[in-house]
């Protein structure tokens, strides 16, 4: 009995293309996961292998990078049809194509009315968080008669389209990096803090809830002002914020990982990219770590 091929398709999963518009008075983010499935006259394709039909994947993520740069993204949807029409109208052998596509929005960091901002007036229309990203944690361990708590939250996505810097650093013969003299900035906060409270000291309790909601905005606002040469001192200046402004506070440990965001070189397709369109790498990533604590405390929250 003969075999009939039946449905099929091919393309390009999960293509990440973020774009930044910068030619409006505040940054402007999209950030999407872009899937491509192409189906259509393609049985020689699996029978024979002749691929005289075939458009190559890597053709459908440069597509997507370039559709970005060339028309912008205005919606995930009108962003998606251009891309659909696109390729079952450029190519004969497509008759249908299907585009999925995950958005991740992002928020603006403000600041606190009223209150001067650390690097000028500037540098909100450039720094958001994304929606949704977190999850508040909190650990508490009673002993002795005594409680230790420790809050924080992990997960925070957060990016700087501008005031970033990485400069400066060793070089050795493996060294390929080229320096950044104006990059994204982007991590996944990781936040943890230990309360001065202790229950056996007869101190009332402080108000959990105000202190996480100002904790959080403390982080945020290091990171949007803090006009970064490293991830590092973006790190320290989160964690000093926090520390000055919340007295119950007396040590907090920060893990970044660098979301790291590399410019799409279009140069190949005859596009020029004026730092528009990145790719969101997932992986492998840097990752900072650290603790500061107030003078004269020891250190207690437990290093992963």
């Amino acid at each position: 009995m003969p075999m009939v091929l039946g449905q099929n398709q091919y393309g390009k999963a999960e293509t990440r293309v973020v774009r930044v518009r910068r030619d409006t008075e505040r940054h402007e983010v999209k950030d999407l996961n872009v899937g491509v499935a192409l189906s259509g006259d393609l049985s020689d394709t699996h029978l024979t292998g002749g691929n005289d039909k075939v458009l190559p994947t890597d053709t459908m993520k440069n597509t997507v990078f370039a559709f970005a740069r060339e028309h912008g993204i205005d919606s995930a949807e009108a962003y998606g049809i251009r891309l659909a029409r696109h390729f079952v109208e450029s190519q004969p052998s497509i008759t249908r194509a299907r585009i999925r596509i995950e958005e991740y929005p992002w928020n603006r960091i403000t600041s606190a009315p009223g209150r001067d901002r650390f690097v000028g007036a500037d540098e909100i229309r450039h720094s958001f968080v994304r929606d949704g990203s977190e999850t508040r944690t909190t650990e508490i361990v009673w002993e002795h008669g005594r409680a230790r708590v420790i809050s924080g939250l992990q997960d925070l996505v957060v990016m700087n389209t501008t005031a970033s810097e990485f400069r400066g650093y060793l070089k050795d013969r493996y060294t390929t990096l080229q320096e950044a003299y104006d990059r994204i900035l982007a991590t996944r906060v990781s936040a943890r803090w230990r309360f001065s409270f202790d229950a056996c000291a007869g101190a009332s309790e402080p108000d959990w809830e105000r202190s996480y909601t100002q904790a959080r905005r403390h982080l945020l606002e290091a990171f949007a002002e803090t006009y970064s040469h490293s991830l590092q001192q973006s790190l320290y200046a989160m964690a000093d914020r926090v520390l000055t402004h919340r007295h119950e506070v007396d040590e907090v440990r920060l893990s970044l990982p660098n979301k790291h965001h590399f410019l799409v070189d279009m140069e190949q397709l005859g596009i020029n990219n004026d730092k528009e369109v990145y790719y969101a790498a997932d992986r492998p990533y840097g990752l900072i770590e650290g603790t500061v604590h107030r003078e004269g405390v020891t250190p207690l929250i437990p290093v992963d």
